[in-house]
């Protein structure tokens, strides 16, 4: 297995530890990492010898892949928060370009995460490294930036900088339409046959509290879910973390003994659950598990991303629907009253379990795999 480099302040990336390169993956966050592990797994099943490096996390590392930099360790979200790590993130990004122009891996795969690797890919197409700027680094993006969201002229500088995107949601391929950049819908990896879901449905089973996997953000959120927990009275939680800087986060709430806290890649069997809009919420409402989502951004940062942002839902399934299967709870609206009284509901209403099953049925139906190929046929093809 790979050791994982974690990140620091000085950021230096080491050679890669078994001669040239086929894939570089560039991963920010863990759902990106655990994506960038699964389609490593996928395409080193179509072509064996394919070797990878990245700038990931744990899941890649216990795939097998050199992490040569823990850019999961380094995650941020929100404005503030960005501006506050500009320098570090300024010189990661010069020796990820370094790095790519010093060994040259046949193709560098973007996992989501654009305010990194849309400026890494931009820069390396600047400097004449990847194909669009006359190299013959591959660029090539999994998971499309929200840009039906927010920012979306995105869509032009991508086209310009990138050979190929691979999109998980199968409206993302209009939204490329009046570009010259090669799209496909390539189905979402968590109705993969094949793809073992962290979390199911079962109507004796514990709540499940889902508060995110950064920091700042878990900090402001996982309180504001207890509180709404502790008000159902005797029964169970479990809580969800990525790493153990995110379990020391939750350990300083002093969570009760009817909160257990867990690993991710531990199974729950969930009765209900209150999440936070990212990955995980996908993954509860693919599960049929009935829930909220709650959601509390830095002030400022939420100031400004309400003038920015376009979208009905900030939870993707909700988007997907276009309907409320998970009532979102955002900034003053996110009250333990609130959250409690939906779990209530939740746990109470037959037919809002129901519904869930139902919608959860609507969504896997829209993400299903096209017959074209699956994410690993789409890396392997544009590495020919």
């Amino acid at each position: 297995m790979s050791q994982l480099v974690r990140a620091h302040s000085r950021p230096t990336l080491p050679p890669p530890e078994s001669g040239p390169i086929d894939v570089l993956f560039v991963a920010g966050e863990h759902s990106g990492d655990q994506h960038a592990a699964t389609l490593a797994l996928a395409a080193r099943k179509l072509q064996p010898g394919l070797r990878f490096a990245a700038l990931g996390g744990p899941a890649l590392a216990a795939a097998g892949v050199q992490v040569l930099h823990d850019l999961t360790g380094s995650s941020v979200v929100g404005f503030v928060e960005v501006l506050r790590n500009l320098s570090y993130f300024r010189a990661l990004m010069r020796e990820t370009v370094r790095w790519i122009e010093t060994y040259r891996p046949r193709a560098v795969c973007f996992i989501d995460y654009p305010g990194f690797n849309l400026r890494v890919a931009a820069t390396l197409r600047e400097r004449g490294i990847t194909r669009p700027g006359g190299g013959n680094v591959r660029a090539l993006y999994y998971i499309s930036p929200q840009i039906w969201a927010w920012k979306a002229r995105r869509r032009f500088t991508m086209a310009r900088d990138l050979d190929a995107l691979a999109a998980i949601f199968p409206f993302e391929v209009d939204c490329y339409a009046d570009t010259q950049l090669p799209v496909d819908f390539v189905g979402h990896p968590f109705v993969d046959p094949g793809y073992k879901a962290p979390v199911s449905h079962d109507v004796t089973g514990p709540v499940l509290l889902l508060p995110g996997s950064r920091k700042q953000a878990v900090a402001r959120i996982f309180p504001l879910l207890l509180k709404g927990f502790y008000a159902l009275g005797e029964r169970e939680a479990v809580v969800l973390y990525p790493s153990e800087e995110i379990r020391q986060v939750l350990l300083s709430f002093k969570p009760n003994a009817h909160v257990h806290l867990q690993p991710m890649g531990t199974h729950v069997a969930a009765s209900a659950v209150l999440t936070s809009s990212g990955t995980m919420s996908m993954h509860c409402a693919l599960a049929g598990i009935p829930g909220a989502i709650a959601y509390r951004a830095n002030p400022l940062t939420y100031w400004i991303g309400r003038r920015l942002v376009k979208v009905k839902y900030i939870g993707i399934a909700n988007l997907l629907l276009d309907s409320p299967m998970y009532p979102e709870y955002i900034q003053g609206a996110a009250t333990a009253d609130a959250l409690s009284l939906e779990l209530k509901r939740c746990l109470r209403d037959i037919q809002r379990q129901l519904d869930t099953r139902l919608n959860a049925e609507r969504l896997r139906l829209t993400l299903r795999q096209p017959a074209a190929g699956t994410a690993a046929d789409w890396l392997v093809h544009h590495l020919d």
